[in-house]
């Protein structure tokens, strides 16, 4: 029987957001956040519940927990990047700050927010680790004040890829608690959950194989889940494609710039001929296409040097 896919989010709720299952989640917090921000417990919000589903977003599914502390989190895997995702990540995150307030409590009730964002696309193209936190610092002295805000993008495809690597490619990898994670979400429908890889044995790990073995769907369930995990089909079909004709194009400016410099390498060749015979520059210009100004450079160049001069040096 083929696992269910833990990336598709009504899965991923149903695996750590059930009561439960608390320990998975509680582990899966702890591989993410800032030794500060260890849990020991959490209270989830807003518990797996089928019924819920129905009126979510499709590509929209979370985990809202309390710590003992007092401390919130929201905890996400979002199957597709719908373009907008840094803001919504803002919102939510907002959000999930303002709403510990009821009408006229002080706001010294307010506890650190910490929102959890598992990704399956590039959010921070310049960042290549594929954990990433984002707090609030000073600029100029990367002074760290405010510190109620935390929030973490955990881009799996930097990690490793679902379709064009093996699990026995992924595996050496692993160094820290969450590269056990990131392996899991991305490799589960590999694993064997009687003979699991030294990689990943873990307690919590094994589990969670466990709970994606043994996980039922009731026919609403399943209808909702066939239809997210087609939803990142196509987005994974349409993400390929594009990358696809990004590189033909990129094929295709290449051959351009070659005929380019190719072209410009035959001008120059020319334009050093017709200075061997003192032809004006004004015409050699007009002959060749090749501004006056590097028709003087070339010529100053060749003047010093005729054995030494280039034409890459020139190009340059």
């Amino acid at each position: 029987m083929e696992l269910l896919n833990p990336r598709v989010d009504l899965a991923f709720k149903k695996i750590f957001g059930s009561e439960e299952n608390k320990d998975l989640l509680i582990s899966f917090i702890n591989s993410v956040v800032s030794k500060e921000d260890q849990v020991l417990d959490v209270q989830l919000l807003n518990p797996y519940n089928p019924r819920n589903f129905r009126d979510e977003k499709l590509s929209i599914l979370d985990i809202k927990a309390k710590d003992i502390l007092g401390n919130y989190y929201n905890i996400e895997v979002q199957i597709c990047n719908d373009g907008d995702y840094d803001q919504r990540s803002l919102y939510y995150w907002a959000k999930l700050y303002t709403d510990q307030l009821s009408v006229g409590e002080p706001y010294s009730k307010l506890r650190k927010a910490i929102a959890i964002h598992v990704i399956n696309f590039v959010s921070v193209p310049d960042a290549p680790n594929y954990c990433n936190r984002f707090v609030i610092t000073n600029e100029e002295t990367n002074l760290r004040h405010f510190k109620d805000l935390a929030i973490y993008t955990i881009e799996l495809c930097k990690f490793g890829r679902e379709t064009d690597e093996t699990l026995s490619m992924i595996l050496p990898r692993i160094k820290t608690s969450l590269d056990r994670w990131a392996a899991f979400l991305i490799k589960a429908s590999s694993l064997d959950r009687n003979n699991l890889p030294k990689e990943l044995d873990d307690p919590c790990i094994q589990k969670a194989v466990d709970a994606l073995t043994n996980v039922s769907l009731n026919k609403e369930e399943r209808e909702l889940y066939e239809g997210h995990l087609k939803w990142m089909r196509t987005e994974a079909g349409a993400l390929a494609t594009a990358k696809e004709e990004g590189r033909e194009e990129g094929r295709e400016e290449g051959r351009e710039k070659g005929r380019a410099e190719g072209l410009e390498a035959a001008a120059i060749a020319i334009a050093l001929k017709l200075f061997d015979q003192e032809m004006e520059i004004a015409l050699i210009s007009a002959i060749t296409g090749l501004s006056e100004a590097k028709l003087l450079k070339i010529k100053d160049r060749s003047e010093c040097s005729k054995t030494e001069f280039s034409l890459q040096d020139v190009k340059r």
